[in-house]
């Protein structure tokens, strides 16, 4: 797949879904302690704001090898590690999403605007600074695809609002979350549960 392709095809989508929200909806239930706004913060931010400033950071070194390692890592983070990045979301969510105003689909238009600008100026093989640490351009992206396409789904739900997203880029969302099952060591599991010799904890998310 042409990851260039699925980022700019979710951005879209997302894009369309955000013009068709009610304004009487963005302060009601998002995600779990967030609003929609909050959560319509947190997607901006880190699938569209954070995307020309990452790739004009270039790092010296290759840390993470592929985009199922990005989300991997979280993991093997410590507690208070993940306690700290957990709060430090919530806190850019509420501030992002409260920037986005009673229109937010024109402000997400002008980021995916710079998005779509500075992905044309990047190299596939570009090594640039993450906060997981140096990866190519065309292992990064998709995680930021992943986060509109995972977010997006969970706008519409909050929202009652249906998202279009094409087959392409919700094979690259759902091989990707794949991936990273696998890295995790749960392969077997997952594929037990996609092909009907088992389930899935009640619980279980690779992210």
């Amino acid at each position: 797949m042409d990851y260039r392709r699925t980022y700019r095809s979710a951005a879209i989508a997302f894009a369309d879904l955000v013009s068709r929200i009610p304004t009487d909806r963005l302060d009601g239930p998002g995600l779990g302690e967030w609003t929609l706004r909050d959560l319509l913060g947190h997607t901006v931010s880190s699938a569209l704001r954070q995307v020309p400033t990452v790739l004009a950071d270039r790092a010296a070194t290759l840390l993470v090898p592929g985009p199922e390692f990005y989300f991997a890592l979280v993991r093997s983070a410590s507690d208070e590690m993940v306690a700290a990045a957990r709060k430090a979301s919530t806190d850019d969510a509420r501030v992002t999403g409260a920037a986005l105003g009673d229109q937010p689909a024109t402000a997400v238009s002008g980021y995916i605007g710079q998005a779509t600008a500075a992905l044309a100026g990047a190299g596939d093989d570009d090594v640039v600074a993450t906060p997981a640490g140096g990866m190519r351009v065309r292992d990064w992206l998709p995680t930021r695809t992943f986060e509109l396409v995972v977010h997006g789904r969970d706008v519409a739900t909050a929202a009652g609002v249906p998202i279009d997203l094409d087959p392409d880029t919700l094979a690259e969302a759902a091989a990707l979350a794949a991936r990273v099952a696998v890295a995790l060591g749960d392969g077997e599991t997952v594929l037990g549960a996609l092909t009907g010799r088992g389930t899935l904890p009640a619980t279980y998310s690779m992210i």
